[in-house]
């Protein structure tokens, strides 16, 4: 179980980096200024930075602020249950 519950931790946090290179990726195309050097304090701005933009140009949300949103609450939920289960250990 404490494997599992690692491996799943570990894949939901590189689903999250992924989702944030390319939300980035797609503010940079639209020439919104990122701050690199502060850019992990960021993250979230950007992301609904990318929602907000996203909603005027299509009138809906962009696909890449929901696996970014998921993946960030599914490590947090994974990464929980695995501290509680090495304490119960």
């Amino acid at each position: 179980m404490f494997t599992t519950l690692i491996v799943l931790t570990l894949f939901a946090v590189a689903i999250h980096v992924t989702m944030s290179i390319l939300i980035v990726n797609q503010l940079q195309m639209r020439k919104v200024p990122i701050n690199f050097f502060l850019l992990r304090l960021y993250l979230p701005k950007y992301a609904h930075q990318y929602k907000k933009i996203t909603l005027q140009e299509t009138g809906k949300v962009g696909g890449l602020f929901y696996g970014w949103l998921i993946s960030i609450s599914a490590a947090l939920v994974f990464g929980i249950a695995l501290v509680a289960t090495k304490a119960l250990s």
